[in-house]
């Protein structure tokens, strides 16, 4: 308990000076070394890192999908934009599936760009929450991660006090449905609540609609267990307990970011429709 108390409060340090510099190079640094690791993960589970070419180009390309906003928004290489990097690094896994199709089968390429094309464009949305909503950009972020992961604490308290009937038991044992249904219910309140304060105190311009925030919150409660689940089914089926041990008590990037790998294309869109606030 200690060591996950002593993880959790560097992670929380860590993510407060990021989003502190939300505006700067730190940001995109920070997302594209989340992207990478998350990826490298994910192709460990999937037993995919001894393809070291292959795995590259994949960072390779997640890296740049993160970084390259930085330069262009000085003008810099406009032309080398997602159509065309996109396309060279399709090209460029097809190429080395053709020069070593004696060494595995075509599920590897497939699943190397799956993979990355995925988790690449579900973490760049936290970017254009930043990038395109410079007035809340900020705001936006915090709440897409509470989201994502806030939900966890109300679905403890609720299964521990009233779970008996189980959710999925092959796939995650300790899930009750009526820990999901309170898991829902407290995230959209917390979601309220941080919304409250922001266009309350911090933002009192920013024409925050705390109705539809708290029908979000349950939303990615929903869509964020969709994640958790897949991200367990798979460590479940490739025979691990965690994808990694970057922080200690907590387990992996993809231990921690699953559900954000859902939930943040989602209130992307929401945000992008004006939905959740207006300045």
């Amino acid at each position: 308990m200690k060591t996950r108390i002593i993880s959790a409060a560097v992670a929380i340090a860590i993510a407060i000076v990021v989003l502190a510099l939300a505006h700067t190079w730190v940001f995109n640094l920070a997302i594209a070394a989340i992207t990478v690791g998350a990826l490298y993960e994910l192709f460990k589970a999937f037993g995919l890192v001894k393809y070291k070419i292959e795995c590259a180009v994949c960072f390779t390309f997640a890296a740049i999908d993160c970084l390259i906003g930085m330069v262009q928004k000085h003008n810099f290489f406009t032309f080398f934009n997602v159509k065309l990097y996109g396309f060279l690094f399709v090209i460029a896994i097809m190429l080395l599936y053709l020069k070593n199709h004696n060494e595995y089968s075509y599920v590897v390429p497939f699943s190397l760009i799956g993979a990355t094309l995925i988790v690449a464009y579900s973490f760049h949305t936290l970017l254009w929450l930043v990038e395109y909503y410079p007035d809340f950009g900020v705001f936006a972020t915090v709440l897409t991660l509470a989201g994502a992961w806030l939900a966890d604490s109300g679905a403890y308290f609720a299964g521990t006090f009233f779970g008996k009937h189980k959710l999925c038991p092959e796939i995650s044992p300790k899930k009750t449905v009526e820990g999901v249904i309170g898991g829902a219910v407290c995230n959209g309140l917390f979601l309220l609540i941080i919304a409250a304060i922001y266009g309350g105190l911090i933002n009192k311009d920013a024409d925050v609609h705390l109705g539809i925030i708290f029908i979000a919150g349950i939303l990615c409660s929903i869509i964020g267990l969709i994640g958790d689940l897949t991200a367990s089914e798979i460590k479940r089926q490739a025979g691990i307990k965690d994808y990694g041990n970057i922080m200690p008590g907590h387990g992996g990037i993809m231990d921690r970011f699953d559900s954000v790998l859902m939930v943040a294309p989602f209130m992307y869109w929401m945000f992008s429709q004006g939905w959740l606030v207006a300045v």
